[in-house]
C-alpha cells in the first residue's frame, strides 16, 4: 500500500498508459492527491484517491488510464 509521505509536492502524475496527469500541489488529508490547476486544461484543482496509486519512484504512478482518470477524478476552485 502507497504511504501519504511518499507523495511530494511538485512529483509528476501519471495514468497507466504513460499519460501526463498533472502534477501534485499536496495531500489533501491522508487519502487524496491535491492536483495543481496551472497544469490543468480547465484551470482548476482536481483531486484523486491515493486508492489510484500504484507506485511511487520519482512520479506518481496510477493504476488507471488517462481517460478512466480524467473521467472520475474531482474538480475542485
Amino acid at each position: 500500500m502507497i504511504s501519504p509521505e511518499q507523495i511530494q509536492e511538485h512529483m509528476e502524475v501519471r495514468a497507466s498508459d504513460g499519460s501526463h496527469i498533472g502534477t501534485v500541489d499536496h495531500m489533501e488529508g491522508s487519502s487524496r492527491i491535491r492536483l495543481t490547476k496551472t497544469d490543468s486544461d480547465d484551470g482548476q484543482h482536481h483531486l484523486i484517491p491515493l486508492d489510484w496509486v500504484d507506485h511511487v519512484d520519482a512520479h506518481v504512478h496510477l493504476s488507471k488510464d488517462a481517460d478512466d482518470v480524467r473521467s472520475k477524478w474531482t474538480a475542485v476552485n
